[in-house]
């Protein structure tokens, strides 16, 4: 007879615990677009829902400690012309949201302290320079003020949003932009997109240092950086429409260290990583089920642990950052569950532990969510490694100063003209720009046989 050794781990024995149903959310329109997107965003302080709304985009704001049935009149933030694709708080600020929209531009919203107490439509900042609509928002994890966004017009853009300036576009993409991580210093910036390539770029250059094909799959494709563990997990499909993951060295893409078949379902699978852990958690877009798996830098780099199951659908996950955490029941995740009806369900993620004393060994030092570079000191060539802080006294990162608002003048460079919006628009733009052709080329052709004749 042969033993099959089990992998020692202290969180194999985590499981999903559903909270009661009075300590979620109910009555809220969730959003229907078929962008893959969470559609919400979490803090310890809020949660953020992109909404269905009409004439325009919109998502609102809930404070964590008022959960129950949502008012038909809550306040919404209604300040997009167009539906919302992403939205996420500042790691450093809890009051402090940026989304993105269909309408082709950036906001930077501030949260009153207590809430929404009525419909917020000014934000502090509105950025222009996408000409086609925008997908993802990701605030950098180490300097303060740097936002980058990813649109469908190929690029990726780094803002300072409390300028409202544009400091550097990335034109590497040849196809849509699926997903953006930044690893753990904030030095690369790692994307997937619709061509099939996992990119590796210096985050500040924009240089690609490492390129190769992600998974051959049509459909989308994600990508996370593991910590301090430096590597890349993706998750996407096979040509034969299997879900599979991957595991990736930065230096090098071209060939992945890990690429395993999960099953073949087909909602595209979303990443959360906790660096404290090293737990990797995996949640499919249409799957009501949770999957968590061990990462390691030795092969085989990734060990499944276990699967959190439901018979309710998700159309996208809230991740809590660890701060927000109850670390006297050994909570390690918390997750906001958006289901199709209109509820957000809370899902917490324990390690069964006997004793009630803080537990060390599943709690270690954590990132401390505190900005350690301003954007001046990362353009002259600074690096910084976040700083960390133990949760045993508890954490509450220091208060921080409201944004102060910039003008929408100054939001968008001057070479900049802001996109044509609706059908209509386009059109007229488009008829525009080819009687400008028309034009040039009788004008080339002139200067044609002026050179002509004076050659002669």
């Amino acid at each position: 007879m042969t033993f099959r050794a089990v992998r020692a781990s202290k969180f194999r024995h985590v499981f999903g615990n559903v909270h009661k149903k009075e300590e979620g959310f109910d009555g809220i329109r969730i959003t229907r677009n078929a962008w893959d997107s969470n559609f919400c965003s979490v803090n310890p302080k809020f949660i953020a829902i992109a909404l269905e709304a009409q004439g325009g985009g919109a998502f609102t704001v809930i404070p964590l400690d008022k959960p129950g049935r949502l008012d038909l009149n809550f306040p919404k933030v209604s300040g997009h012309s167009a539906a919302v694709l992403d939205i996420q708080f500042c790691p450093y600020n809890d009051q402090v949201i940026a989304s993105c929209s269909e309408d082709c531009t950036i906001k930077v919203w501030q949260i009153p302290e207590n809430g929404l107490e009525k419909n917020l439509s000014e934000p502090v900042v509105t950025l222009i320079g996408h000409q086609r609509r925008v997908g993802i928002v990701e605030w950098h994890p180490t300097v303060e003020h740097l936002l980058y966004s990813a649109g469908f017009d190929y690029l990726v853009i780094a803002w300072d949003v409390s300028t409202g300036d544009q400091l550097k576009q990335f034109t590497c993409h040849t196809d849509t932009i699926y997903c953006m991580s930044f690893s753990w210093d904030g030095t690369l910036l790692a994307t997937t997109s619709k061509d099939k390539k996992l990119r590796v770029m210096d985050a500040r250059t924009g240089e690609v240092k490492s390129e190769g094909q992600c998974h051959e799959g049509t459909k989308a494709s994600r990508c996370c950086f593991t910590g301090e563990l430096n590597l890349i997990f993706t998750t996407g499909f096979s040509k034969m429409s299997e879900r599979q993951y991957g595991v990736w060295n930065p230096e090098d893409v071209t060939n992945p260290l890990k690429l395993e078949m999960i099953d073949t379902s087909s909602g595209v699978l979303f990443t959360y990583y906790d660096n404290d852990t090293q737990m990797m958690y995996i949640g499919g877009k249409g799957d009501g089920n949770i999957r968590y798996y061990e990462m390691d830098t030795e092969s085989p780099y990734c060990h499944f642990l276990s699967e959190y199951k439901s018979k309710d659908p998700q159309r996208g996950l809230g991740f809590m950052p660890k701060r927000g955490l109850n670390v006297g029941e050994c909570q390690v995740a918390r997750f906001y569950k958006l289901q199709p009806k209109g509820f957000v369900e809370p899902i917490s993620f324990i390690v069964p532990r006997k004793s009630t004393m803080f537990q060390e060994d599943i709690f270690p030092p954590t990132k401390r969510d505190e900005p350690v570079c301003t954007i001046a000191d990362w353009l002259a060539g600074a690096d910084s490694t976040p700083s960390k802080v133990s949760l045993k006294e508890g954490y509450e990162p220091p208060a921080r100063a409201e944004m102060e608002k910039v003008e929408a003048a100054t939001a968008a460079p001057l070479d900049v003209e802001a996109p044509p919006k609706g059908e209509k628009e386009l059109l007229k733009a488009w008829h525009s720009q080819r009687e400008e052709i028309k034009q040039l080329k009788a004008q080339l052709a002139s200067a044609e046989i002026k050179i002509r004749q004076l050659s002669s």
